[in-house]
């Protein structure tokens, strides 16, 4: 049995109108501060719940927003949902988080589900299978507010908040050649967003502007669906490199998943690093210096890259009309450990 009292039954107790009390309940200007703080406490100490769903009616919001993600088992995504949820206490909506698992299917079985929900605005971070956006953009034109954060594409025209991964990656390999590596190669996951390219194109650029040659055999793209494919896909590549005649000195890893299975399937392999091999990825991992050896890293603003993601979407929900789409690339920083040392 629904045992909560409602506003009508604070007003009774305090003999004020239901008006009176909702005002007092949202700090309106025109309720008093000694009226505001009475009704606030009755309503603290009787455990009142708002109605969301009532107050939803007569705003014509739910005050909720979806969040799309690959999977929230994964630090870098834990960080940017800390960064969404933040902005969404702060400003009272409500999250419904699902995840893609990296699958197209499962990603647009998601979108639809939070839609048919009522969601007020969507954010969604792309799954590596995503190549076709015309499902997203068939929802905007219904009104539904969308916003890209993380893993960008093109193919949408909206706000879309990242990293730079391309300057993320050029550092991280300019990082490695002034160390002295010269056989440099890169690992990344089989995908068309622009994640992925960007930090592919900054990874040759400072190859080119270093006077090194781009070598394909240095460069391997992993498909990662799950955390079995992704062992043994990576343990092949790697595998597959470091038998070539010239095997690389050092590798850029370039997600977060990638750079940490890479240090410990490298040391499973028996690999010392940096000696035979140095590393350096993409990875906001807290243990980056608990690993052995301390793992250097490109570390991405997530906190930040969710939180202005939100404000982004919440700026579409609160006006709709149209206003020029902005994206938004955020500083990478780079932190150089034990793994990327210079040679000797």
């Amino acid at each position: 049995m629904n045992t909560n009292i409602t506003l009508r039954d604070i007003a009774k107790a305090l003999n004020l109108s239901v008006s009176t009390v909702s005002r007092a309940l949202t700090d309106s200007y025109q309720i008093g501060d000694e009226t505001k703080q009475k009704v606030v406490a009755y309503a603290k100490e009787h455990h009142y719940i708002p109605n969301r769903m009532a107050k939803s009616l007569k705003e014509g919001k739910s005050r909720s927003i979806g969040v799309v993600v690959c999977s929230i088992d994964n630090n870098f995504v834990a960080q940017m949902l800390d960064g969404i949820d933040q902005h969404c206490t702060d400003h009272n909506y409500q999250l419904i988080i699902m995840q893609s698992k990296e699958s197209f299917e499962q990603e647009k079985a998601c979108v639809n589900l939070l839609y048919a929900g009522g969601i007020d605005g969507l954010l969604i971070s792309p799954a590596f299978q995503t190549t076709d956006f015309d499902y997203l953009i068939s929802l905007q034109k219904t009104g539904l507010p969308i916003v890209l954060f993380d893993r960008l594409s093109e193919h949408i025209e909206t706000h879309k908040v990242a990293a730079d991964n391309f300057k993320g990656a050029y550092d991280a390999t300019m990082h490695l050649i002034n160390n002295g590596y010269t056989s440099i190669a890169h690992i990344s996951s089989n995908t068309k967003l622009s994640m992925a390219t960007d930090r592919f194109e900054g990874y040759k650029k400072a190859l080119r502007e270093s006077g090194l040659a781009y070598q394909e055999e240095l460069v391997k793209f992993c498909d990662t669906p799950n955390a079995v494919s992704l062992n043994q896909n990576l343990e092949k590549a790697i595998q597959e490199l470091m038998a070539l005649k010239s095997k690389p000195t050092a590798i850029f890893t370039a997600t977060d998943q990638l750079t940490t299975k890479c240090l410990s399937l490298l040391n499973q392999l028996g690999y010392k690093i940096p000696t035979d091999v140095a590393l350096i990825g993409f990875s906001n991992t807290d243990l980056a210096d608990a690993l052995y050896p301390s793992l250097s890293t490109i570390h991405q603003p997530a906190f930040e890259i969710g939180n202005l993601a939100t404000k982004q979407l919440l700026a579409l929900i609160d006006n709709k009309e149209s206003q020029p789409y902005e994206t938004v690339l955020l500083n990478t920083t780079i932190q150089e450990r034990a793994s990327s040392q210079k040679t000797k």
